[in-house]
């Protein structure tokens, strides 16, 4: 039974994000090198704006708000999946591997299988999910002890061993291919948010759509499992099934969100953490408020970085990581 009083708190929480988000993309879509009045912005939404503002709005700024909004959203899923499984407070899509994993997938597919603009879009979801399925079925079975079972520490210490060992194959791909290719695969991996197009958003929507009430479906048994071993089998929960359907669900959320914003880490870390401060660690509560703030963390770091240097910005990831990097070093100093 949960408190009433936690559960109006998560939802005032949720109010409040929701507000921010929208403010954040109000200003994010107002600002840039050609600034768009804020007070013509609904305007132009309703169909009223002229042809240049209309132009800004939905072919330039909006795509991309859209898409780093449902990217921030799939990697905080992602992340608070991965802790909840691993029973780890550093367990992150990024930090673990799987998003190198889903690089090199995307890499190979880029450089050497050229295929139409139109498939391309709805292909790398794909190809980046499997490329990352493997990668971390690799790591949960490096990682699986079968005495002891799934070892958190050894599962992130693995995680990161086949991160570096995936950049290494990427810097061995980077040399055999042409500069401009080459140029295309650097920005992905410095998380420069590419898929700035509505098409890339239907290609990410329909991931969410079926893996968030899904989860949310299975938050109980992620409550159960954080438990631990014994007391999710004492009540009759198939424990390594539980984890292998949990383990694909956050490798689809975080590939599908990697294949259009590039590698992004930190995002699956820093969301749940400050969801469970926020509302406690009950999954049904924190992973909604969880999903949130992964949505508008990504939003406005994409939002600052692009219009804090001129002419290019700085790349989404590598703002992400300026906050991100120094989190992750408290959290450890902490545990």
């Amino acid at each position: 039974m949960i408190h009433p009083n936690i559960i109006k708190k998560q939802r005032i929480i949720l109010i409040v994000l929701t507000v921010l988000i929208i403010l954040t993309a109000a200003i994010g879509a107002s600002i840039g090198p050609s600034p768009l009045s804020f007070n013509r912005i609904l305007p132009t939404l309703f169909g009223q704006g002229e042809f240049k503002e209309e132009f800004i709005l939905f072919s330039v700024r909006l795509p991309r708000i859209v898409v780093t909004l449902l990217a921030g959203m799939a990697l905080a899923l992602s992340g608070a999946i991965l802790q909840g499984i691993t029973r780890n407070d550093l367990a992150d899509p990024g930090i673990i591997g799987i998003n190198s994993g889903a690089g090199v997938g995307v890499a190979v597919f880029y450089l050497f299988f050229p295929v139409s603009n139109g498939s391309f879009v709805f292909l790398l979801p794909l190809i980046a999910f499997a490329s990352a399925l493997i990668t971390a079925i690799a790591i949960y079975l490096f990682a699986y002890n079968r005495t002891t079972g799934l070892a958190p520490v050894r599962l992130v210490l693995t995680g990161v061993g086949f991160s570096m060992a995936l950049s290494g194959v990427m810097i061995l791909l980077f040399s055999s291919v042409d500069p401009f290719k080459v140029d295309f695969i650097a920005r992905w991996m410095a998380g420069n948010v590419w898929g700035a197009d509505w098409p890339f958003i239907w290609a990410i929507l329909p991931w969410l759509v079926i893996l968030i009430p899904f989860t949310l479906y299975k938050a109980n048994r992620l409550n159960i499992l954080g438990l631990g071993e014994p007391a999710a089998i004492g009540v009759g929960i198939r424990v390594e099934r539980e984890r292998f359907v949990l383990l694909i669900t956050a490798v689809a959320l975080a590939a599908s969100a990697v294949s259009v914003t590039g590698g992004i880490a930190f995002i699956g870390l820093m969301a749940p953490h400050m969801a469970k401060a926020l509302v406690g660690p009950r999954n049904q509560l924190y992973i909604p408020v969880a999903i949130l703030l992964g949505g508008w963390l990504l939003v406005l770091a994409d939002t600052v970085g692009r219009n804090l240097v001129e002419p290019d910005g700085i790349p989404t990831g590598i703002m992400v990581a300026l906050i991100g990097a120094p989190y992750f070093m408290y959290l450890l100093m902490r545990k």
